[in-house]
């Protein structure tokens, strides 16, 4: 285990308010479970940062992004990653106004991913909700790129509900390897040519190394792309 001399993790939070039932510690592969990546953790709340705010694009939410990562900094964080994909809007305010690596989403591994594929496989972008992942997000400018992208989301299944529920519910790993894996064996039904996934959604990790198994596909999230960052930062070989 790092010390926490090391190197300390800093989360930006969503403000998810009261819970339904008691929490219970991260599962396996969160983002927020400091064996994810042998690292101490901090994390700050990200003030007025509801799930259904971040996700539209609250644009008012970037102050508040910015605060809690001076915090977080202030604390000893030495790499500063989003609990939410959507906070890539507010990528360049945040990391201009700190002067340590940030990662607000597994999104900024788009085009690196494309690259990796042969130009006639596509990658598959799995979103919590494909309405509000715009363009912008996806930022890819190149057309034969960006016909090689396909996305896919759950915003009808259970798992949003209760993710926007107020007091907020959690959902059980199940369900949402169900959901996940569903819309994976849709997109691949429609794109056969899909050869690699992307999880945006912070909450998909817990179930990526079963999805993987499944698909037998690559498939890249958040907690990919940190501890690659992590790795570099603290100059430690990968494991």
């Amino acid at each position: 285990m790092i010390s926490q001399s090391s190197g300390m993790l800093g989360i930006l939070e969503l403000d998810e308010g009261p819970f339904e039932c008691t929490p219970v510690a991260p599962h396996e592969g969160s983002l927020l479970n400091p064996a994810t990546f042998g690292l101490p953790i901090l994390t700050e709340i990200v003030e007025g940062a509801l799930a259904e705010r971040v996700i539209r694009g609250d644009p008012s939410l970037e102050g508040a992004c910015v605060t809690a990562a001076h915090r977080l900094v202030e604390r000893g964080a030495t790499i500063i990653v989003g609990d939410c994909g959507f906070l890539i809007r507010h990528q360049d305010a945040i990391s201009a106004a700190v002067d340590v690596p940030v990662i607000t989403s597994s999104l900024l591994l788009i085009p690196t991913l494309l690259r990796q594929l042969a130009p006639a496989k596509k990658l598959a972008v799995l979103t919590a909700d494909t309405r509000h992942l715009g363009e912008e997000l996806l930022n890819v400018q190149n057309v034969r790129d960006r016909e090689r992208l396909v996305i896919g989301g759950i915003e009808g299944g259970i798992y949003m509900r209760n993710t926007v529920a107020r007091p907020l519910v959690r959902t059980d790993l199940d369900q949402i390897e169900h959901e996940v894996g569903e819309c994976i064996a849709q997109l691949r039904g429609q794109h056969p040519e899909v050869a690699m996934l992307l999880f945006e959604c912070t909450g998909f990790p817990v179930v990526s190394k079963a999805l993987r198994r499944k698909t037998k596909l690559p498939i890249y999230d958040i907690t990919d792309l940190c501890s690659m960052t992590v790795n570099a930062v603290l100059g430690r070989n990968p494991t």
